[in-house]
């Protein structure tokens, strides 16, 4: 088993872990938005092992960018879709989205009412989620055998 195929794997099976966590912060955070409640402390950790989570995948992500034969710099890797995609769409967009996360939970945390935080975490977060989830989409574009 090659280290490739380990960090791939890795990177891979990590995703559910930042959807899982995503997914209930943003949840937490509308109900709690809309419902009016108090923020706790239970939200900010929440909020908190969301945003370790995607910094831990950026970094696996930037590890595996060394390793894998998809990404490659030279003259070819714009004319082929699935080398375009991963040499440049997909860790771009990545860390657009991981850097909403980041602003949504550092602005968060400055604003003085609980309605604030939440409003905050969630606007943020379900951006970068909607942006995580079209650019993993676009990606199985190119694996799907489209050219274009």
């Amino acid at each position: 088993m090659s280290f490739y195929f380990i960090i791939k794997s890795l990177h891979s099976g990590f995703r559910y872990i930042v959807f899982l966590l995503l997914i209930i912060a943003i949840i937490q955070s509308i109900l709690g938005w809309l419902g009016k409640k108090p923020f706790t402390a239970i939200n900010q950790k929440v909020n908190l092992f969301t945003l370790i989570s995607a910094h831990t995948q950026l970094l696996i992500g930037i590890v595996l960018c060394f390793l894998s034969p998809y990404v490659q710099w030279n003259s070819e890797t714009m004319k082929n879709a699935t080398t375009r995609y991963f040499t440049v769409e997909h860790w771009v967009m990545m860390v657009v989205a991981i850097t909403l996360i980041t602003i949504g939970y550092s602005k968060s945390k400055k604003k003085a009412t609980s309605e604030g935080k939440f409003k905050t975490v969630s606007i943020f977060y379900t951006l970068a989620f909607v942006l995580i989830v079209i650019t993993i989409l676009a990606g199985h574009l190119p694996l799907l055998g489209s050219t274009k």
